[in-house]
Formats: C-alpha cells, structure tokens, sequence
C-alpha cells in the first residue's frame, strides 16, 4: 500500500520532467497542490494527466487532486471504504475504478514513499525512494461533484501491486512505479484502458529499482526534511540484509 509520501519537487522541475503543457510560464502559477515530507490520504496532491476534446489534440495537465478517489456515481464525498489506493490486480473490474482505468489514467510524482515493517507490535519506518530521479506513480483519476449546484473536483488513487524481493520484506504491496518508457503511454487519453494495459504497467513497474533505507518513526504533524534522512547514513538496504 501507499499511505504516506513525500514530494518535494517544484512546478518547474515537475514541468521539465512530465513534460507539462501550459498556457502559462511556470512563475506564474500558484500550485494548488501541498508539497512536503508527510503527505497524507485527502491532501490535495500534484496530479498529471491528459485530456481531449472531440476532434481536438490531447492535453497534458498538472493539477492538484484530492488524493483519495471518489467514483462518479457516488453521491457524498465520504465513502464506507478507503480509495487511496487501488489494486492493480482488480481495479479494471471493480465498480469504484474501472471507468477510470478506461480513460482517466494519471501519474502522481514523488520523491519518495514511507512503509512500515511490522514484526510482532513493532512497526518500523522505511523510506522508499530511487536516488537518481522522482517516482511516477500510476495514478488514475475522476472529476466529481454531489450536485449540479457544485464546483467539480478532481480526486485521484494510487495504483498498487504485489511487493517483490526486499520491498517485500517490508510490506507486501507497493505502489506501481512507472519508468520513463511508460508515462507517455499510461497518460495516452486516446487509448481505451483495460486489465492488459495496468499489467503493463506493473511488468514495467518490476524494472525501477528501488531501494529502501530505515528512518526515525514519523510523528503525524511533522513535515521536514529530516523525515527522509537515514537513521543509519550510508546504509539503504535492510538491517542484516
């Protein structure tokens, strides 16, 4: 699973990396999104996606989401269970995602992702992260509103898979972390999504490499850069590892 992360890049280097298209210069956008160390389920997060109209050329965006999704037929905000995350093994079939699998595929960047290992009633924090460039999560999306009345929201979920090898020693689920081959093809608005597609995208998630390093426990309201440095530095794999 993914419940907490951290994002830290600015507009513009999230420009030059998901390649953005805008209407205006970077220095004059104010994100609607929180960046930080301690993101949580419900924050607003930077989302990136693409959308067309008929007959027109597709557009890439980056907004700020809700970060739990909220299917188009719901009718309240608050569901009786968490969407933060999606399971890629199903979410093509289940009723909360599967409209989104078929066109409202997104990538979540971050710098990096907390996960606990859990031995007896000891939970130990590790942070997950690549240390030659920010993490694409697969990511899908919706625009909801209760009524006609309201303003649109944009919310989003984060795709995950079965963890292997030493993530797997820490938990068994991982977000689906897409390389630079697939962001184009993932974001592809013009492309009908299906369980064959979000396959894809975990054969190709396999091949990121990861790698996780223990830190101090993380308390709730505590948002800096310390929260990613290495209880032990020089070390990234797992104690006796």
């Amino acid at each position: 699973m993914c419940g907490r992360f951290a994002m830290d890049q600015t507009v513009d280097e999230l420009i030059t990396e998901f390649v953005i298209i805008t209407g205006e210069q970077p220095e004059n956008w104010t994100p609607d999104w929180r960046s930080g160390y301690n993101i949580k389920p419900t924050e607003r997060i930077a989302t990136v996606f693409e959308s067309s109209r008929a007959g027109e050329a597709s557009v890439r965006r980056i907004e700020g989401a809700r970060w739990s999704l909220i299917p188009g037929w719901a009718k309240e905000q608050k569901l009786k269970y968490p969407t933060f995350n999606a399971r890629s093994e199903t979410a093509a079939s289940k009723p909360t995602f599967k409209a989104s699998v078929a066109s409202k595929r997104a990538i979540v960047p971050a710098r990096g992702y907390y996960e606990w290992k859990t031995v007896g009633k000891t939970k130990t924090p590790f942070f997950i992260s690549d240390a030659q460039q920010p993490l694409a999560f697969a990511a899908l999306y919706t625009w909801w509103r209760a009524s006609p009345e309201q303003e649109w929201m944009l919310t989003t979920t984060i795709l995950t898979r079965q963890a292997v090898g030493t993530l797997a020693e820490i938990h068994d689920r991982t977000p689906v972390t897409l390389p630079r081959h697939m962001h184009d093809v993932w974001l592809d608005a013009t492309v009908v999504g299906d369980q064959h597609l979000v396959d894809a995208a975990v054969d190709a998630s396999l091949d990121v490499g990861l790698a996780p390093y223990e830190v101090a426990p993380l308390g709730r309201d505590a948002d800096g850069s310390e929260l990613i440095e290495p209880l032990f530095p020089g070390s990234s794999a797992l104690p006796g590892a």
